[in-house]
């Protein structure tokens, strides 16, 4: 037995009707049906994907455990972040980072706090502009060995190519 493909990502939110909201309003994902689990959940469409959203009296621990997805436009994406004053504050995790391979990562935090990644796959179709000095390369912050020069955060393309 193995696994074959990820179904769903589930996080906390205090306020699960805030955070529906802002996934739908900010990255257009759908509300779909969810059964009653006896407590608020919200299950939204991520693509052929799920997000789900469930209840918790509490804020969860500051952390940087994360999922990453994909947007159609990533440009996009980081305004209106930078607008909502999302991004993460950490000096670890700045809002953008050019990968090696050329791929980009921007992580931010939504309103319950949970940190998150958006992925794009080739830095060279983006305007350098629109993103100042948010956009980092990896290699100019942290030193990078052999085998992390090989490292493709898009296995699809790794695989095509």
């Amino acid at each position: 037995m193995r696994a074959t493909a990820i179904n769903h990502v589930s996080i906390p939110a205090t306020d699960v009707d805030a955070s529906c909201r802002f996934y739908e309003e900010v990255f257009g994902m759908e509300r779909i049906p969810s059964p009653n689990f006896g407590a608020p959940v919200r299950w939204l469409r991520l693509g052929d994907l799920e997000l789900h959203l469930f209840h918790v009296d509490e804020q969860p621990p500051y952390t940087y455990q994360h999922f990453g997805f994909e947007v159609d436009d990533f440009e996009g994406a980081y305004r209106k972040l930078k607008e909502l004053d999302a991004f993460d504050k950490s000096e670890r995790f700045r809002p953008l980072f050019e990968l090696p391979g050329g791929e980009v990562q921007m992580y931010f935090r939504d309103p319950a706090d949970n940190f998150l990644e958006i992925d794009w796959p080739d830095v060279s179709t983006l305007d350098r502009s629109v993103f100042g000095d948010d956009l980092k390369k990896l290699v100019d912050v942290f030193p990078q060995n052999e085998e992390n020069l090989r490292a493709k955060l898009f296995l699809r393309a790794a695989v095509e190519a």
